[in-house]
């Protein structure tokens, strides 16, 4: 059966930001490098590489829009969730109740990066920048 034709995809496009964060425990605030970084493949979300004492960044990925409904209030499922602090700042809980943790990122910083992924590929548009040939190719095996 004759497929139909597959619309281009738009180039790749991609942001990558070093940001300062600070986990949060009850015994001390510890600061963390991270990168977070966003591409135009995967056009709902954020990766946040920690970058621990291991060879290999810790990455946690989350969603762009549940960054901006965080900066206002509550939100989030599952593993991932997004508050504002009383600070101005951003908490982000990931991870399990018995083994979650509690990052502070700076609100400002992480709001223009999302902003930025919103020049990038638009609210709305989002799929025409994923690739579905690979999904949809396992799919017919």
């Amino acid at each position: 059966m004759p497929q139909p034709p597959v619309a281009p995809l738009p180039a790749p496009r991609v942001l990558t930001r070093p940001m300062a964060m600070e986990l949060l425990t009850p015994e001390a605030t510890v600061p963390i490098e991270t990168t977070v970084g966003y591409t135009s493949r995967d056009p709902h979300a954020l990766s946040i590489d920690f970058h621990l004492l291991g060879d290999a960044p810790v990455v946690w990925r989350v969603d762009r829009e549940m960054v901006l409904i965080g900066s206002l209030t509550a939100t989030g499922a599952g593993d991932v969730h997004v508050r504002p602090a009383s600070d101005g700042d951003l908490l982000l809980q990931l991870g399990q109740a018995e083994h979650r943790a509690l990052v502070r990122c700076d609100q400002g910083g992480l709001a223009r990066l999302v902003r930025d992924t919103f020049a990038l590929v638009p609210q709305g548009t989002e799929e025409t920048h994923i690739d579905w040939q690979p999904l949809l190719a396992s799919l017919r095996r």
